[in-house]
């Protein structure tokens, strides 16, 4: 049996007024909880936006890649790629990487059915718990 673990946190940020692409860029990976404190340097953000660029293309890349074009070490994009992947959002197939779905409408929709499931599975079991703790 194989089980999958997804973890994302969504963070309500208020909307920025007139942003530019890169703005709603970085409040929607922010909202997603892609992007922490400690990414100075905005790598996991650069990560994203270029697998982004890639799955629009249907073209999946290797850490090296990313790593050769992003100018950052191979550990740094294995790291933020392993957290994406974790979260959900990335599928790792041979050696490449890829956005879980062609474009950001589809992969929220995704990210929405993953919530829709773990909270229909939560009712279920809170259920059963309250008719055991009811006897």
């Amino acid at each position: 049996m194989i089980v999958s673990h997804h973890k994302i946190t969504i963070i309500r940020y208020r909307k920025p007024a007139k942003p530019s692409i890169n703005e709603q860029l970085q409040w929607l990976g922010s909202s997603l909880g892609l992007f922490g404190i400690r990414d100075r340097d905005k790598s996991c953000f650069r990560i994203f936006v270029e697998l982004i660029k890639n799955s629009k293309a249907k073209k999946p890349v290797t850490s090296d890649e990313l790593a050769y074009r992003l100018n950052l070490s191979r550990g740094t994009v294995i790291h933020h790629i392993n957290n994406l992947i974790n979260s959900g959002l990335v599928v790792h197939e041979g050696n490449t990487y890829l956005l879980r779905v062609e474009n950001l409408t589809s992969l929220i929709e995704e990210v929405e059915k993953d919530i829709k499931r773990t909270c229909d599975d939560l009712k279920e079991i809170a259920k059963k718990i309250d008719e055991e703790l009811c006897l």
